[in-house]
């Protein structure tokens, strides 16, 4: 029996700067097929190639993972700026009513780093151009040299809300994670809970209340050594769980938050 389908919202980028493609890191596809035990699929994330009502019709669940180009500010009532930095429009058009779709429809979702982001911005939230220069906050950002395993190393706490969807996923109210992003929740978005936080008060986690379906996202990058690392794994078995559940028809009852 085949698998169900994760679909893996792509990026848009340049091959030597000329050729344009779609791309997905591949330990994102690992974490899908490996830990999940679902179908990885990559999405070309572009609305001139397909619809987000075909996409709810093809896949049983969706990976948003992280991205070097931004939400558009314009998604979220501000202007853009040089903070800001690059961005994937056709992304947007994309990511955005899909998250909205699969919070109406109880359709599972995972949110990464960007996809924390969109999931933030798609419910109505707001979006600092750059953690680091906020007062009192760390330097969020992936460092700029170094092999992956040192780039994609644990690096602070979260802290998890006690008793909250994502304590009770990990067994612990505090767990390391790596950080990997410049950019980070101003304002939450409706029904956006922030269910962890960094030690800088950097929102880390969240989930869409009373949503039917699963909708946890994290703003650190679980899909890095997902099958070993204690923290990634019970996250996406949790999030295939969500996936396998869709597929066989199950659909959840409207306000349960469904972790496993």
């Amino acid at each position: 029996m085949a698998r169900p389908k994760v679909g893996i919202i792509g990026n848009s980028y340049l091959i030597n700067d000329q050729y344009p493609a779609h791309a997905g890191g591949t330990m994102n596809s690992e974490a899908v097929a490996e830990v999940a035990d679902c179908m990885p699929l990559l999405i070309p994330s572009d609305p001139r190639f397909l619809s987000v009502d075909e996409l709810l019709e093809t896949f049983d669940g969706f990976l948003l993972t992280g991205g070097r180009p931004n939400v558009h500010p314009n998604e979220y009532g501000e202007a853009e700026t040089e903070a800001h930095g690059a961005f994937d429009r056709a992304r947007d058009a994309i990511a955005l009513p899909l998250v909205r779709a699969c919070v109406q429809r109880g359709q599972p979702f995972l949110g990464i780093c960007r996809g924390f982001q969109e999931v933030n911005v798609a419910m109505g939230g707001t979006l600092y151009p750059e953690i680091r220069d906020l007062p009192g906050r760390m330097n969020h950002r992936m460092p700029p040299d170094g092999t992956l395993e040192e780039k994609f190393a644990l690096r602070h706490l979260v802290k998890m809300t006690t008793g909250g969807v994502f304590h009770q996923l990990f067994g612990a109210d505090e767990v390391m994670t790596n950080t990997l992003h410049g950019q980070g929740i101003k304002t939450p978005g409706q029904s956006i809970v922030i269910d962890g936080e960094a030690p800088d008060g950097t929102p880390e986690a969240i989930y869409v209340k009373d949503a039917p379906g699963f909708t946890l996202a994290v703003q650190w990058h679980p899909e890095w050594d997902a099958a070993n690392d204690p923290v990634s794994r019970p996250l996406f078995q949790a999030f295939g769980a969500a996936v396998h559940a869709w597929a066989a028809g199950e659909r959840p009852a409207q306000g349960l938050q469904k972790t496993a």
